[in-house]
Parts: structure tokens; sequence; C-alpha cells
């Protein structure tokens, strides 16, 4: 484990690297139990859904259509029609390369959640599972929880309905007084995430905005991280890409910066994060810590779980050659060493800059987006007009439905035989109370 010069008692850095490690680590937690370090989660990613109610019947021509659009945008890109083919097929680009221990699991898991009737083929992804199953090391009975609570969350949340209905007005004057955003990707293709804590003026901050309404606008960026940025680094870098590098400056922060506010915005924001899009992390720097923030660290890493931890590297004020190593020098702005100040868009933390703003790319993700039934069965099948995907993929629906069905009347049973249970007890009371009365004549 990574020690630095600045603090050799606090920094905890293991893993991320460039995404092509093999094996799994180990971390011990605070309670003494092993806890496993995964490798990088670049496996699999899923398109978002698109207009169910589009006729099947053009489903063949459209799915044509999309690999044409695919081959030239792919081109465009500098890529060729031949690496398509070969040495970057649309089911690695697409799909990525899976682990068939994995894959195993996560099929087991599956099946479990479908034969219990808790898996809705909106969150039916070979992705999402694998992440609750990693977050719980593998644990079907928690990663199950996990994974329903994740469920009962967007749904109380209204998660799906955000991208449409919420509208951040106050985007640019929170900019100004809390500076963050996504700025490049890093060496292997992920996006990189910025913030400039020490900047955060959290009292102008909750004058243009509540805390409530920043941790929505938060879920609204994740939910955009999995479903554009995601996709878009994957298409760009022509391997999968699901995970996130983060540089946090915390210049100038200490404990006076730990006010009640500011606790109740960072724990709010580690429970989203932690809880409901886990292993989205690939690695964290934490750069130019002073004096004041080692002492806040050390009160602020006991909300973190281990495995979090284990990807944390806090740095003091000399760190650029750790940054340069993981992020090239076009994809750094200024203030941390690099070359990229992005002048036409007021600054590198406005600009948002990064494959998921190319039009190439986002042409390529719509048409694909738009024949997204297509794309899952070349997943499975390894072809795009796969009559017999289309009909498993109907059959399966079908099943869940009947399955769904058939626990609601078995919940009815259940729920009739207790009160049945309840009236026997009653009259056997009854039956007691009778024979007890002594009886005349």
């Amino acid at each position: 484990m990574y020690k630095s010069k600045e603090d050799r008692d606090i920094v905890i850095s293991k893993g991320g690297g460039d995404g092509d490690g093999d094996g799994d680590g180990d971390v011990a937690s605070s309670s003494g139990k092993t806890k496993i370090l995964h490798p990088p989660i670049e496996s699999h990613w899923h398109l978002p859904p698109q207009d169910k109610h589009r006729p099947s019947s053009s489903m063949s021509n459209l799915g044509l259509k999309t690999m044409i659009k695919f081959r030239d945008s792919f081109k465009k890109l500098g890529g060729s029609s031949s690496s398509i083919s070969s040495n970057k097929s649309l089911k690695t680009v697409l799909g990525g390369v899976r682990d068939p221990k994995d894959e195993n699991v996560v099929e087991c898991f599956r099946e479990l959640l479908f034969l219990e009737g808790q898996l809705p083929p909106q969150h039916n992804d070979y992705h999402t599972l694998l992440r609750f199953l990693r977050m719980r090391d593998f644990d079907f009975t928690k990663a199950k929880d996990a994974f329903l609570s994740y469920l009962k969350w967007r749904e109380d949340y209204m998660v799906d309905a955000i991208p449409k209905e919420f509208k951040f007005e106050e985007y640019e004057a929170v900019k100004k007084c809390y500076p963050h955003g996504y700025h490049g990707v890093d060496r292997y293709g992920r996006p990189v995430y910025i913030e400039r804590i020490g900047m955060v003026d959290l009292n102008k901050l909750l004058q243009v905005t509540t805390l409530q309404r920043f941790a929505k606008y938060h879920v609204s960026e994740q939910e955009k991280t999995l479903n554009l940025r995601y996709p878009a680094c994957s298409l760009a870098a022509k391997r999968h890409v699901a995970s996130t590098t983060s540089i946090l400056d915390v210049n100038g922060v200490g404990l006076a910066n730990f006010s009640k506010p500011a606790r109740y915005l960072f724990m709010e924001i580690q429970k989203i994060d932690s809880n409901y899009y886990p292993e989205t992390l690939n690695r964290l720097f934490i750069v130019n810590a002073g004096s004041g923030f080692k002492m806040l660290w050390k009160a602020v890493k006991a909300f973190l779980d281990t495995r979090t931890l284990a990807k944390i590297q806090v740095l003091g004020y000399n760190y650029q050659s750790n940054l340069l190593d993981v992020v090239d020098q076009s994809n750094l702005p200024t203030f941390l060493g690099g070359g990229c100040t992005c002048s036409d868009y007021g600054g590198c933390l406005l600009s948002d800059k990064g494959p998921w703003n190319n039009p190439d790319i986002t042409e390529m993700l719509q048409a694909i987006s738009a024949d997204n039934n297509g794309v899952n069965n070349y997943e499975e099948n390894g072809n795009l007009d796969s009559d017999e995907g289309l009909l498993r993929n109907i059959k399966i629906k079908a099943l869940e439905a009947e399955f769904r069905e058939a626990n609601k009347k078995i919940q009815a049973l259940e729920a009739a035989l207790e009160e049945a249970k309840i009236v026997l007890k009653e009259l056997g009371q009854q039956v007691e109370e009778l024979r007890s009365i002594p009886w005349e004549g």
C-alpha cells in the first residue's frame, strides 16, 4: 500500500491502475475482517431503453442501419471497418470482456432475483447486477438486500423522472460557489471528475440552492454518467469504460470547513454514491492536502467504506507527477499542473469537456439506442437480427409477468391462511370457555 511522504498515517491507496490488472487484492477493515479488493469494474455497460412503442416490424432494417452508422462513425473516430470485425468487435466495445467466473455468478444471482419476482426487466442488466455483487463481496443475501434497497430508492426518489423533469436552473450560480465538473478522460479512457473543495462558499451555495436540490442534481449527474459518459468514453477508447477517476483539490480546507450543512451534504452524497452507485469510483486523488485537512481527514474517513478508502490517495503540494501518471497533461487544467484552460467556456470546470460532447459519438449512441433490443440480442447471440433472441426475450418477459402474478396469488393465500388461523384460534378459545361452564340439570 502506498504511503505518501506528506502523511504516512492517513494515505490509503491500492488498485485502480489502468484497468488491466489481474486478480483481486485484500484490505483489512476496521473490524479486523479482510475485504476483497476487486480489479477495475470495466466489463460491461447497458444502453438506456428507448421508445417502447416503436413498431417491431422495422427492427431488422433498423438493426442494419445501426450497423452501418456505427461503422461510418467508427471510421470518423479513427477506426476502420476491419478493426470492428477483428481487434475491436462490436461485442467487445459494447459489451466488454466478461470474466467467466463473474458471468456464472451473475447468472445465478439473476435467477435468484427472477424466481422471487424481484427483477424488473429494466434493471435486468449484467453490469448493474455485477456492481451489487462486488459491493457485497459476492454474498447473494447481502447483494440482494442492497439491490432491493436500490430499487426502492429509485422508486421513492423518482430517479427515472429526474432527467426529464428536474431543471437545475441555478447550475451556473452553483458552479461559481462550488467549482466542480467533468473534464476529459484519464489514460485508460475513463471520465475525470474534479472538485475544488477549498474554493467552496457554502453560505453562497445555500443562497442559490438548497441541499436537497443539490443532492438531486448530483443524482442527475450520476445518471448522465452511467447512461451517456461511460458509453461515450467506451466508444472513444474502443474498450469498455465503467468507472471514474476523481480529483479533489483541498487547498485551504480544514476543520472549520466541516460545518453542520457541510457534514449533511457530505454524508448525503456519500450515502447516494456508496449505496446506489457502487463500484463506479476507479481512483480518487486528494491534492494540496495541508495540515488542516489532515486533521479533518481523520474524522472524514470514518464515514467511508473500507474498499473506498483503498482507492484514495491523499497527496500534499507535490502531486503533479502522480496525476500525470494517470491523466495526460492535455486533460488536466492548469491549476492542477496541466496545460488546459478551456478559455472558450470560462474555465475547465464549466466546459464538461469529454467524448460525451463529440457529435460523432453522440450520433452513434443515438443510433444504437434507437435499436436497443437489437443490441441486446447481439450481446447474447452475436447477431443483431436474431429472431431467436427476440423470441426468447418475449418469452422471458411473459414468464416474468406470470411469476409476478403467481407471487401475488401466493401472498393473498398466505394472508387468507393467517386470517383463518386467527379465526380458528378464537373459535378454539370459545369452545374451551363453553366447556368450562358447569351445566345444570
